[in-house]
């Protein structure tokens, strides 16, 4: 066999470094920096590789494997809120708290709520022991998820606010450590549609905000004599991509901006969660393993290293990592190299379960992509279309319920409205419908889990698309079994009667289950002292909502979301 040949990196910087296949991270020895292995020309169907290993040189950032993002999926609340809403102060020490459970990045986000913009500040001043030990911006990461300026209206201008703190917070940093920092220098795009888009925002940074330090104020003054110099001169921008025809068409949406611009690396947000409440689970799943394997596809082609973040919460529907299947999860998952850990994951399981996970999953090494052939990513398209009618039909059928049960989930976070002038709704085609974490926490509540709606659209498949669903969906039936057990029957009928669900919608409903039943072998309904719980609470919340004891009710579907171990 022919060995490749790998360059092993001794850069005090990534610009201009080059190399062939896929880096994976290999852990540290001890205080050491990082440990990265270059997997050289890869055959996903051999087992052959040629490995490559060096250290990450002290003058690059980790790129992380763990993400703590503001996702209200938390059916507990943490000691240390002062309330039931995490907001304003506490989100600065919920940052802290989290890199100290070990988490090696902090999503902050801009969309759809007020953001502290002082975070950095914040940070550096009330935790400097912490921070001293580890910098913000190479040990650890803070990224701002941006407001999408096409869609936000009236809150458009969020966006320039937020990238104006940028320069100010490498100020903060670079006083604090005694030498130049940047603390932020990646920000999340949401909804991202188009290069142009990307483009556009990076534009606005590198040519309204990091340029105003040569604006003249007077002969022979500019304005960095008055405020200082403007860094970054720019900026990277992680494209999120949030519905099923972004996520498929992720390579034609990217090309043109990553062609353009030549990063040192890519990062690329998939989310998992939105687009299962838009398109159905499986159709979610299939659409984010056609993606990864388009994506490192392209980036080959581009000489560029890409590292995929994957948006999953706890719940199977949202993604299913909790951090009792975190092992499962990474392993379907191949080629994603950060994993959001939501609030969920973060706050409804015992403390010593949460670090231990997130120290494994840190310490693990992220597994190499799985490359598909053109035909089989077009057959698995087609699988995913198939589903999500399947998925949809069920779903216009229950927006109504939907909407009535999740105005009673508890809020968790001071997000502002979904809808309306200040904000932009999520919606599954011309259904209005509350975002992913309310919709899944709904259906739970009715004893409905949303991973069985159009389960039976897999009865039409042909044999070889069976193979193929089942190589590329490999939990699939641990997901579902999971989910089927949060079924229940009796608490569905209680449903029907309290809410009104009608006849045509339980005929498909029952189809579903006897699919998932009859030919998968899953039995459908609570097999566990918790899922029994969880039943007996869906029916009493629903007993006490059909007699109009709307804050009994309320509790029970607290209590509800707890025992699952997330609101949805």
């Amino acid at each position: 066999m022919n060995i490749p040949r790998v360059r092993i990196i001794h850069s005090s910087s990534l610009t201009g470094l080059k190399w062939k296949g896929t880096r994976m991270y290999m852990g540290a020895r001890g205080d050491g920096p990082p440990i990265w292995a270059y997997l050289a020309n890869i055959d996903p169907r051999s087992r052959s590789m040629f490995i490559a290993v060096c250290a990450l040189p002290s003058g690059v950032h980790l790129i992380p494997r763990t993400m703590a993002t503001q996702h209200p999926d938390n059916a507990r609340v943490p000691e240390w809120v002062g309330g039931d809403v995490i907001a304003g102060e506490a989100e600065v020490e919920e940052a802290y708290l989290s890199y100290s459970m070990g988490m090696q990045e902090v999503m902050w986000d801009a969309e759809g709520k007020d953001v502290d913009t002082h975070v950095v500040r914040k940070l550096l001043t009330r935790y400097t022991w912490f921070f001293r030990e580890r910098e913000l911006g190479r040990d650890v990461l803070l990224t701002y998820r941006l407001p999408n300026p096409w869609l936000e209206g009236a809150d458009r201008k969020v966006l320039s606010e937020v990238l104006e703190s940028i320069p100010l917070s490498a100020d903060v940093a670079s006083a604090f450590y005694g030498r130049d920092s940047t603390p932020i220098f990646e920000v999340i795009l949401p909804f991202t549609r188009s290069s142009r888009e990307l483009m556009e925002v990076r534009h606005y940074y590198e040519r309204a905000i990091a340029a105003r330090g040569d604006l003249e104020l007077l002969e022979g003054r500019r304005a960095r004599d008055l405020v200082g110099d403007f860094r970054p001169g720019s900026i990277e921008l992680i494209p999120l991509l949030e519905d099923v025809e972004s996520l498929v068409g992720a390579a034609g949406i990217l090309e043109e901006y990553y062609s353009a611009v030549r990063p040192p690396h890519a990062r690329v947000f998939l989310a998992r969660s939105d687009p299962a409440m838009g398109h159905g689970m499986l159709a979610a799943v299939l659409a984010v393993k056609v993606a990864l394997s388009r994506l490192y596809k392209l980036f080959d082609r581009h000489d560029l290293p890409v590292f995929p973040i994957l948006g999953v919460g706890s719940l199977p529907f949202r993604g299913g990592l909790r951090p009792d299947s975190y092992a499962g999860v990474l392993d379907e998952y191949r080629g994603v190299h950060t994993f959001t850990l939501q609030s969920a994951f973060r706050y409804d399981f015992p403390r010593w379960e949460v670090e231990g996970a997130i120290s494994a999953i840190n310490s693990s090494r992220p597994a190499p992509p799985e490359l598909l052939d053109d035909w089989e990513e077009a057959a698995l398209w087609s699988i995913a279309a198939r589903c999500e009618r399947a998925y949809l039909e069920r779903v216009r059928g229950l927006a109504r319920v939907v909407n009535r049960v999740a105005g009673m989930l508890p809020r968790r976070r001071a997000r502002k409205p979904h809808a309306g002038a200040f904000a932009y709704a999520r919606s599954s085609g011309e259904l209005e419908l509350p975002r992913a974490i309310a919709f899944t926490g709904s259906l739970y509540s009715i004893g409905l889990p949303p991973e069985l709606l159009g389960i039976s659209c897999l009865s039409s498949l042909m044999e070889e698309d069976v193979d193929l669903l089942g190589g590329a969906y490999r939990r699939m039936r641990e997901d579902l079994s999971w989910a089927a057990g949060h079924y229940d029957g009796e608490a569905l009928e209680l449903a029907a009667e309290t809410l009104g669900l009608d006849a045509g919608f339980m005929g498909l409903v029952r189809e579903d289950l006897e699919y998932l039943e009859g030919t998968l072998g899953i039995g459908a309904g609570p097999r566990d002292v918790e899922s029994r719980r969880h039943s007996l609470l869906v029916r009493l919340f629903l007993l006490s909502l059909g007699k109009e004891r709307d804050e009994e009710a309320r509790g029970y579907l607290l209590e509800a979301a707890r025992a699952r171990g997330s609101l949805g």
